[in-house]
């Protein structure tokens, strides 16, 4: 099993991307989803602008993607991010986990989101409601947290 490991521009489908990673295949009994989103941050937020250096982003996803695969046992597995200015409510990232059961699946989604919320090589710089431009997005403690449970 070949991840699916795509940085694109454009939005993305989920029922779409669901029929890719599943259709014609009988052996799949669990398909976990998670979408992220571009939130307002109260009405603070115009866009978030999501920068990646094109080559080693898709590299270090497929590192990623391949690493889940020997942990838990993968079906089928998709990673898609955007990049350039996304807006309040505008899809930012889809990871799709497909196994026999849904405990490797959700499982499997969860780690590679961690990955990609705390290493990816990404840079979100903020568009702010008052027309000015925010700083660069750090990660946040809590995101590092949840990712540190994965190497103990």
């Amino acid at each position: 099993m070949t991840p699916v490991i795509r940085i694109q521009r454009e939005d993305f489908d989920l029922s779409a991307e669901i029929a890719a990673l599943s259709t014609g295949r009988t052996d799949i009994g669990a398909v976990v989803s998670f979408i992220g989103l571009c939130r307002d941050e109260a009405g603070a937020l115009a866009a978030l602008e999501l920068e990646h250096y094109p080559g080693m982003a898709e590299a270090e996803i497929a590192r990623v993607a391949s690493e889940a695969t020997t942990r838990w046992p993968l079906l089928g597995l998709t990673a898609i991010h955007r990049y350039g200015l996304i807006r309040p409510g505008e899809q930012i990232v889809l990871v799709l986990a497909a196994s026999v059961h849904r405990r490797a699946a959700f499982e499997a989604a969860d780690f590679v989101m961690d990955y990609l919320k705390t290493r990816a090589p990404f840079w979100k710089r903020e568009h702010r409601a008052d027309g000015t431009l925010g700083g660069w997005v750090e990660a946040k403690a809590d995101d590092d947290d949840a990712a540190e449970r994965w190497n103990q």
